[in-house]
């Protein structure tokens, strides 16, 4: 199953029925990731109808260059708590992923 649907069971008929799979969880997740010798904070879960405007807006929140891609916003650095407290401010549900 390649898609984004999944079998569920049914009592008409066992498990035939499809039905699509949500659209996540509503939690954005804030982590960090190592590169090399540097750190890089990764976004994920943001809607992607919001991906590039909320990467340029948290690129220059933190004044750190980035990219917005694959569902996912990486900011050059460590700045997962200027981030946090942002999302927050903005009505957003947030958790700090990773250590």
């Amino acid at each position: 199953m390649g898609d984004d649907r999944r079998l569920v069971y049914s009592t008409d008929g066992g498990w035939t029925k499809r039905m699509p799979l949500p659209p996540g969880d509503g939690v954005v997740r804030v982590s960090r990731e190592r590169r090399r010798a540097s750190a890089v904070t990764v976004v994920t879960g943001i809607p992607a109808a919001q991906l590039e405007s909320l990467g340029k807006e948290l690129k220059r929140l933190c004044g750190a260059g980035g990219t917005a891609k694959d569902g996912r916003i990486e900011i050059q650095g460590d700045h997962r708590e200027r981030i946090v407290v942002h999302l927050e401010g903005r009505g957003m549900r947030v958790k700090r992923a990773g250590g």
